[in-house]
């Protein structure tokens, strides 16, 4: 069983940065690929980040690509979404998933994740 707990969230300005954590209970957080979902109000849950497990291959969402940075830290049990550039419509509510399953187009997939977190909210001004 893995519980998540994302922090990190907050109202910046246009081209700011912003950094979200996502705190994994268990022991065996390096048995589960992560990934970084976002959703808007009224608009389906969206695909932003994946990570593998040993952290070697990271996944990205066309709109954020050179722009965000997923990373995490086994020993810490943690997954980080680094953002920079943050425009208007980055904001969202953004939730951290992690998944068991070992197939690269599941990364994508919000039904491919086992354990979800109770998302944190970025607001972005412009």
């Amino acid at each position: 069983q893995v519980q998540l707990v994302e922090s990190g969230g907050g109202l910046v300005q246009a081209g700011e940065s912003l950094t979200l954590s996502c705190a994994a209970s268990g022991r065996t957080f390096s048995s589960y690929a992560m990934g970084w979902f976002r959703q808007a109000p009224g608009k389906e849950r969206e695909f932003v980040a994946g990570i593998s497990r040993g952290g070697g291959q990271t996944y990205y969402v066309d709109s954020v690509k050179g722009r965000f940075t997923i990373s995490r830290d086994n020993a810490k049990n943690t997954v980080y979404l680094q953002m920079s550039g943050l425009k208007p419509e980055d904001t969202a509510a953004y939730f951290c998933g992690a998944r068991g399953g070992y197939s690269i187009g599941g990364y994508y997939r919000e039904a491919e994740y086992d354990y979800w977190g109770q998302g944190t909210q970025v607001t972005v001004s412009s």
